[in-house]
């Protein structure tokens, strides 16, 4: 597939790309299309799905099918690792979603540096979810930034940035696909500027700086004493992954898509039917389950949802 990116200047400088999940995904297209790349460092294999088959990154199977070396080190600091990349002869190495650290050896590698993709406006989320955590604060936008790695987290000097909208529906999926693709844009656009030295790295205002840790899984449980808002938000921060969920019957039921209901008529915990929907209380608000997944069945409406489970409106899910 031909990229609808346009080429400034032909750029004969090796890039190593660093990258693992699908955000990664286009920014490794545009740069193959455009640039030489001489090789792609990502995880490894990881066990997925109901039957926990090892299932390669994205950025490996797209790496397959350019014919690109790939290695998939548990750690860059690993044996044999670093002779790796400098066999490579790299003259810069973009980052985008690696999931590991750089140490100062990697970052001193290349002459031009590495390069990171980040999806925020920094220093607003620096680290590892900042599109979670922009959906989780209910920010209006957020945005891509083109920086300069050094040995902190995301606290490089910024290239350039380009703001994106957060839309009301937008999960992390929907949005981490827009900024991809606006990443992979203004990569292309800006990387040779920055090669030919007429593109140079800010520093980022300090005082300004918000974090974005780690995800664990077990964060997607509910509580009902949190408010309506504020799941919402998190439902649409945490799909797909970690997911959202709620205890029912000593299950694991899934929560897939909501929306807020105020004023609240529930308690919180307590569960309901609203527009002829499952609803649970909240702090402030009730949450309205518009599609769930309860344990061992598909994906469903929550009207499907109700005429299978009668006794909805009889339970308590605790606070």
């Amino acid at each position: 597939m031909k990229s609808f990116y346009v080429k400034i200047t032909a750029m004969s400088e090796r890039i190593v790309f660093m990258g693992s999940p699908g955000f990664a995904v286009p920014i490794l297209q545009a740069l193959y299309e455009d640039f030489t790349v001489v090789g792609a460092i990502t995880q490894p294999d990881r066990p997925a799905g109901r039957g926990k088959a090892l299932t390669p990154p994205p950025v490996k199977v797209l790496a397959a099918e350019f014919s690109l070396p790939v290695i998939q080190p548990v750690r860059l600091k690993d044996t044999g690792v670093l002779e790796q990349i400098k066999g490579w002869n790299p003259d810069v190495i973009i980052v985008a979603a690696f999931g590991q650290i750089l140490r100062q050896n990697v970052l001193d590698l290349p002459p031009f540096g590495c390069i990171n993709v980040h999806a925020s406006l920094l220093p607003r989320w620096r680290g590892a979810t900042p599109i979670q955590a922009a959906l989780l604060a209910g920010d209006n936008s957020t945005g891509i930034s083109i920086m300069k790695m050094d040995s902190g987290i995301d606290t490089g000097g910024v290239f350039i940035q380009e703001e994106v909208r957060i839309e009301g529906q937008d999960t992390a999926e929907t949005l981490g696909n827009r900024l991809a693709e606006r990443g992979a844009h203004l990569l292309v656009e800006t990387l040779p500027l920055i090669l030919q030295g007429r593109k140079t790295a800010n520093l980022q205002d300090e005082m300004r700086a918000t974090y974005a840790p780690k995800i664990e899984k077990e964060e997607g449980l509910l509580r009902f004493l949190e408010t309506a808002a504020v799941l919402e938000r998190k439902v649409r921060a945490f799909h797909p992954w970690p997911g959202t969920f709620f205890e029912l019957d000593g299950k694991m039921c899934k929560v897939i898509k909501v929306r807020e209901a105020k004023p609240g008529s529930l308690l919180p915990g307590k569960t309901g039917v609203l527009s002829g929907l499952p609803a649970i209380g909240t702090l402030e608000g009730d949450l309205i389950i518009e599609q769930l997944q309860p344990a061992g069945k598909k994906v469903m409406n929550g009207d499907v949802f109700l005429h299978g489970y009668r006794q909805w409106d009889k339970v308590f899910l605790g606070k």
